[in-house]
């Protein structure tokens, strides 16, 4: 009776975890998809115009990361005009693979997890997923208690008393009982952006680019007026002498950059996907590289300005800048413009990428709502205050993560632009288990041996980076330029192993839109009714990409 019960029980859990079948229009069962795995359909596509995607990327530059990331580089021995020049040139070329993966993204109106099902096979690409998810999910967290950090600094703004909150955590914790509740504050109210559905989050990203520039361009000139002056940042000369040494330090410099970015060269396609055409989003070339340069030299500019106005040194940090504030009113204001900047960056760069991973991963338990939730409380239990405060070693190991992410974005951009003549992929087989994307039980081995080529080159900076007893020589400047040499590799790599070796006739493309419509016309033919202009005008036909076919395996592509 008892086993009855539980037998009972499990099937009622059971049956409330598992998602509600869904029919879809191109998988054989939910194994291989759900409703997030499936392309857009036209009417979700709501990202208009390029104004969306340069808001996307307005709302992720203006970060705390972003206003900081001289800071090492200068910390390195650089002096601020090489630091500067770094950040241009470093997302300038991290804006190639963005644009050409966001393109495939916008094309095929399809996310991350199931593109890669051409380029790594259909469960060979879930080493690919987990990856990508991993450093989402831990990530996500570190923003979190960053944004946290904002949090403690509006409440000190509005009541000063807050400081001499009582601590009941002992000092191993590496968190205090106040910092625990902001923590815990800014977690709430995080949540309800978390599982707002993605075709609507736009409209933050679109708030975060109105408020933020406000914002920093207020403390900028506060800066300039209160100091009299840049500070000593702007005169300070290098530390390291020699040019291959200030050679050497500057490589490494622009290969941090290129890995703060190195995911989303990857999972761009989970946010393009949503562009009412591809020609959108081309504007991610011009808009990177200027907004995060701009933000950068902005940070570069206040913080040396705070060692002026503050005598404390220079504030590479802005939430400790913050807190030297006299007016409570600019506290707050400021705190919030960095609050609302670290969520809009959690979700676009860290939620809704681990959300689609879990949904890959496991389609008939996760959608992108629920895998949203877990990958927000997960938080908790990575305890980013203790990995940023104890862990040196690890962060290390995730900072170093992009010499694997490097020739993953390498590995798809040879496959759909190089291999498939600009992406001559046939939608409906992304989803058929029994089609030309299984490979060798599901794996492609080509994409594999790029990656595996791609890393190990940088394996023993990788050791060194991660447990610095370990010497490696010279094998260290490699590392210097890992995400750079890595994602070369992946690319040309895949490009000669598909020569050689190709694993089927590439063939025509087949898109959603020409689903959609072949099904519309289909549907009414069958039912007999004769005026079919006004049967398939529901279609937007304005989102079909505009193709000519010729000797019927020639394919031209309109890119605007």
């Amino acid at each position: 009776m008892v086993l009855l019960r539980a037998s009972d029980k499990w099937a009622k859990l059971k049956k409330n975890i598992i998602l509600e079948p869904y029919i879809s229009s191109f998988a054989p069962s939910n194994r291989w998809s759900n409703k997030d795995l499936d392309p857009v359909p036209p009417h979700e596509r709501t990202w208009t115009n390029p104004f969306y995607v340069i808001c996307y990327w307005i709302s992720d530059a203006f970060t705390i990361s972003t206003w900081s990331m001289a800071s090492s580089m200068i910390a390195l021995g650089l002096t601020w005009k090489s630091a500067f020049a770094a950040i241009i040139i470093g997302h300038s070329i991290i804006a190639i693979p963005i644009c050409l993966n966001g393109w495939s993204g916008a094309y095929l109106h399809v996310s991350f997890p199931v593109v890669t099902r051409a380029s790594f096979g259909m469960i060979g690409n879930c080493f690919v997923v987990v990856s990508r998810g991993f450093l989402a999910i831990i990530w996500g967290a570190v923003q979190t208690y960053i944004g946290s950090e904002c949090v403690r600094q509006m409440i000190n703004a509005i009541w000063p008393s807050f400081r001499a909150f009582p601590n009941h955590l002992p000092a191993s914790a590496q968190i205090t009982s106040a910092g625990l509740l902001c923590f815990f504050i800014y977690f709430m109210i995080q949540l309800p952006f978390v599982l707002m559905p993605m075709r609507k989050i736009k409209w933050l990203f679109v708030v975060k680019t109105i408020v933020m520039p406000i914002a920093t361009i207020a403390v900028l000139i506060w800066a300039l007026k209160s100091a009299g002056g840049t500070g000593p940042v702007f005169a300070q000369p290098g530390t390291i002498h020699g040019f291959s040494k200030i050679a050497w330090a500057w490589l490494a410099s622009l290969n941090s950059v290129l890995g703060n970015y190195a995911t989303l060269s990857c999972n761009i396609g989970d946010f393009t996907r949503y562009a009412k055409k591809p020609g959108n989003t081309w504007v991610q070339a011009i808009i990177i590289p200027v907004a995060f340069s701009a933000f950068g030299l902005i940070g570069i500019i206040v913080s040396s300005a705070s060692a002026i106005i503050y005598k404390d040194g220079v504030l590479w940090d802005p939430t400790v800048l913050i807190d030297h504030f006299d007016s409570r009113a600019a506290k707050f204001f400021v705190a919030f413009a960095f609050a609302l900047a670290t969520l809009g960056t959690n979700i676009s760069a860290n939620t809704i990428s681990a959300a689609n991973d879990f949904s890959a991963i496991f389609p008939k338990v996760f959608n992108i709502r629920r895998g949203s939730l877990i990958a927000s409380l997960l938080a908790w239990i990575c305890v980013p205050w203790y990995i940023l405060n104890t862990a040196k070693g690890f962060l290390a190991f995730m900072g170093s993560y992009s010499v694997i992410l490097g020739p993953i974005a390498g590995v798809m951009v040879s496959d759909f632009w190089l291999v498939r003549n600009i992406g001559r992929i046939d939608t409906r087989e992304l989803y058929n288990p029994h089609g030309k994307y299984w490979y060798w039980k599901g794996w492609n081995w080509r994409g594999y041996v790029a990656l595996i080529c791609g890393f190990i080159i940088n394996l023993p900076g990788f050791l060194n980076q991660i447990v610095p007893s370990i010497k490696v020589g010279g094998a260290i400047y490699i590392f210097y330029v890992g995400w750079l040499n890595s994602f070369l590799i992946g690319l040309v790599l895949y490009w000669i192993l598909w020569k050689i070796w190709p694993a089927h006739e590439i063939g025509q493309a087949v898109l959603v839109d020409d689903i959609i419509l072949s099904n519309h016309i289909r549907d009414v033919e069958m039912d007999g009714t004769k005026d079919r202009k006004d049967s398939v005008s529901d279609i937007d036909k304005r989102s079909i990409i505009n193709m000519e076919r010729k000797n019927s395996d020639i394919v031209k592509v309109e890119f605007f």
